[in-house]
């Protein structure tokens, strides 16, 4: 698959897809399914520019995806799809919200509504080095028949090179986490008693993308950044006196890190990480409580290139679900005791 950027997954009367999407002109977006993933669905042939695909919560496999997010970020065109499977007529995909370089979103079940969060790279662009108009997060409610569109409204602004997403959990509630050059930000969806979105700024870095993970098992998250927005570090960061302190930064040469998630692999809190340039890195971060530097990683594959990763956990096996981009490939590996 050119330029395979999104790799997520679905959840269909039981049956379990594997999905890959394109970023480049025209890509497409497959399914995978079956005992060796050897069944293949077209959910659509030609679209392209898609930055993530996730499953909508409490639906049997309908979806949210980006559309038109193409190389160069020429995104003006850039928007949200809502997608299904029709036992009849096949995958049925419509459009859902124009949102000019929407980049990432998320969803969150607050009662019986569906709240969705979108974040912009940027609020326009001359040229691909152009980074003068900064990017915004923004919240809508889907309606009942999404094929009525979303309103959205922005929460968050002034946001330059807002590029990584992540879920995390603050105040015992659900939260998303934003990343961009002025650092992490938490964003709350609205509870019973509140009518608005709340933010908190976590920490004031060149963040370019971020996962959350208790490696260290001591009941505390970690932050593992990259940094700077597409840069050459991955690092952990630990709260000690009310700060994100790097506590460990990633000895091996990096270039254009961009794969991050923060899982569990066969019971381990596990981050998984790639870099789509130079070695094209795929690799897992994990904390063993042994010497100087208890943290540890293991080599998955080199050459892959990975946009990025996503992982599920399965009884007998995890699988890593990875858009391998730079090698043009959709993958999966999977994880063994």
């Amino acid at each position: 698959m050119e330029r395979c950027y999104a790799a997520s997954s679905l959840t269909i009367d039981g049956r379990f897809y594997a999905v890959f999407a394109s970023e480049a002109v025209g890509g497409p977006c497959y399914a995978y399914t079956g005992n060796d993933f050897g069944e293949k669905e077209v959910i659509w042939e030609s679209a392209g520019g898609t930055m993530s695909l996730l499953q909508i919560p409490g639906t049997n496999g309908e979806f949210i995806a980006v559309q038109h997010f193409f190389p160069g970020f020429k995104s003006e065109g850039a928007k949200l799809v809502w997608g299904r499977r029709d036992a009849n007529s096949g995958w049925v995909v419509k459009d859902l919200a124009l949102l000019p370089f929407i980049h990432r979103f998320d969803m969150f079940r607050v009662e019986d509504e569906i709240h969705i969060l979108a974040a912009t790279l940027c609020g326009n662009k001359s040229d691909r080095e152009d980074w003068s108009s900064p990017g915004t997060v923004y919240a809508g409610k889907l309606p009942a028949a999404p094929e009525h569109g979303v309103r959205f409204t922005p929460v968050l602004g002034n946001l330059y090179k807002n590029h990584g997403y992540c879920r995390s959990v603050r105040e015992g509630r659900e939260a998303g986490l934003i990343t961009c050059d002025s650092g992490i930000y938490a964003l709350l969806p609205p509870s019973e008693k509140e009518c608005e979105w709340s933010s908190e700024h976590l920490l004031k870095a060149p963040v370019g993308d971020v996962a959350v993970c208790d490696l260290d098992g001591d009941g505390n998250d970690e932050f593992v950044t990259i940094e700077p927005f597409h840069g050459d570090k991955f690092l952990v960061r630990k709260k000690c006196d009310g700060e994100y302190r790097i506590i460990y930064n990633y000895p091996g040469k990096v270039e254009f890190a961009h794969a991050i998630t923060g899982c569990v692999l066969r019971g381990k809190p596990s981050v998984a990480c790639g870099a789509r340039r130079g070695y094209g890195e795929l690799f897992i971060l994990q904390h063993e409580n042994l010497g100087r530097t208890p943290f540890h990683t293991t080599l998955i594959d080199s050459g892959a290139g990975p946009a990025n990763v996503a992982v599920v956990n399965q009884r007998d096996r995890d699988i890593i679900i990875s858009a391998n981009h730079s090698a043009g490939e959709a993958a999966l590996y999977f994880v063994t005791d």
